[in-house]
């Protein structure tokens, strides 16, 4: 009996001992800014690439549509995969969710199909990360009330502590009591000024008047821009609903986002939109507008103010455009090189589906805008029969040799689509 207590005492001790040891979201972080370690296991959490999941959604794979000499791949099995960045040295793909798992997907081998896909920084949780890379290699993540940084993170990423630092701290990227599980995922982008750019969804379908100054102020329902460190933050656009996709242009280096529009107006009311902001202080059609030139039922006996402006493209009411690329590539045909691929999510509140879908719109050699219609480009994860949904399609990135990589937050997968030629 004694040898039983003196070994409980010991597991005890030794269970107060390992809780001591394992710090909170909140203290890791703090320690890896100090580059100070967590305590973490070096067997990081991974996700299976081979299995039941992934042949099930290869099988599904046979379903997409692909212009004559495109194929699509499986890349990887990534739960929850929303956007995406690639490392600007390594390719290694960081990919965001909605929850609190921020995946580092590597392809060791070359061979264009990921080898490894693990949780990235394990002892941080994440709010809703969306990650985007600095041309020298800084990892960004905007969270939905919080944007850190990791340095370097293609190069620590391989173990569980890595280099990081705090750009906004928690609760001041947008007023706390404006926190909302509705239209809170953040995404953002490095312009070619070196600034830190974030969209801000605001939280309600269409915004209510005693919220417009506030959310003006703020950038709620617009887009921010920001040193890398934080400081100097400005609103650059507002009057946008809730953009999930943001970029620049290459050549032009002007901003160009997708916007998602109101919700509840019909199937096929108000369109979706992608819009162009040249410039800084530009206002787009909200709440006045609930997507074109739809008028909201909520502000139709306003006068919208003058300057407001409207979309470049119209696309399918509620198919939810969300992420976008400009192709910069050599592998796809000339027909493709230098247009705008984007990504429909796919629809919830019609009665006939639409969406889950990669879009194409071909640009003006200048990048001066849009030079011909916007169509599908793979399409078939929307089951037009049934309405059943294969896929639900969030993102779009190019990887280093030029294929096109499409990320998939319902299948949990990311996909490559490649040119095989005729």
């Amino acid at each position: 009996m004694k040898t039983f207590r003196l070994t409980l005492s010991a597991l005890l001790a030794l269970s107060c001992a390992a809780a001591i040891a394992a710090p909170t979201s909140d203290e890791a972080l703090e320690r890896m800014r100090s580059m100070k370690t967590t305590g973490q296991s070096l067997d990081m959490k991974t996700i299976a690439q081979d299995g039941p999941t992934a042949d099930a959604i290869r099988e599904n794979l046979k379903r997409i549509k692909l212009p004559e000499g495109f194929r699509i791949d499986l890349y990887a099995v990534v739960p929850d995969a929303r956007h995406m960045a690639v490392g600007p040295s390594s390719g290694v793909v960081f990919v965001g969710t909605r929850k609190t798992d921020l995946w580092a997907v590597t392809d060791r081998t070359k061979n264009r199909t990921a080898d490894e896909v693990k949780r990235f920084a394990p002892a941080i949780s994440f709010t809703q990360p969306g990650p985007c890379f600095s041309p020298d290699g800084f990892l960004f993540v905007a969270e939905h009330n919080r944007v850190l940084v990791f340095p370097a993170a293609e190069f620590f990423y391989e173990g569980p502590d890595v280099a990081a630092d705090i750009v906004v701290p928690t609760g001041e990227l947008i007023p706390k009591d404006e926190e909302s599980y509705n239209h809170g995922a953040r995404v953002c982008a490095i312009s070619p000024d070196n600034k830190l750019t974030i969209s801000l969804g605001q939280p309600h379908n269409v915004p209510p008047k005693d919220k417009l100054e506030l959310y003006e102020r703020h950038g709620i329902g617009g887009i921010v821009r920001m040193e890398r460190d934080g400081s100097k933050r400005e609103v650059y656009a507002t009057g946008v609903r809730n953009s999930v996709g943001i970029t620049y242009h290459p050549t032009t280096k002007e901003l160009w986002f997708t916007d998602n529009q109101v919700d509840g107006m019909g199937d096929e009311t108000p369109p979706g939109e992608i819009n162009h902001a040249p410039k800084a202080g530009m206002k787009f059609g909200m709440p006045w507008y609930g997507g074109g030139q739809v008028r909201t039922n909520e502000y139709a006996d306003e006068t919208p103010p003058e300057g407001l402006t409207p979309p470049v493209v119209e696309t399918t009411a509620h198919a939810a455009d969300m992420g976008l690329t400009f192709y910069t590539g050599k592998q796809f045909p000339e027909q493709y090189r230098g247009g705008l691929f984007s990504a429909q999510r796919g629809s919830w509140n019609r009665t006939v589906p639409a969406g889950a879908r990669v879009m194409f719109t071909p640009f003006a050699a200048d990048g001066s805008g849009p030079s011909g219609e916007t169509v599908p480009f793979a399409e078939g994860w929307l089951d037009e029969e049934t309405g059943e949904y294969y896929g639900r399609i969030v993102d779009v990135a190019q990887l280093k040799d030029g294929s096109l990589l499409v990320s998939d937050d319902t299948a949990g997968a990311i996909y490559r689509i490649s040119y095989q030629g005729k």
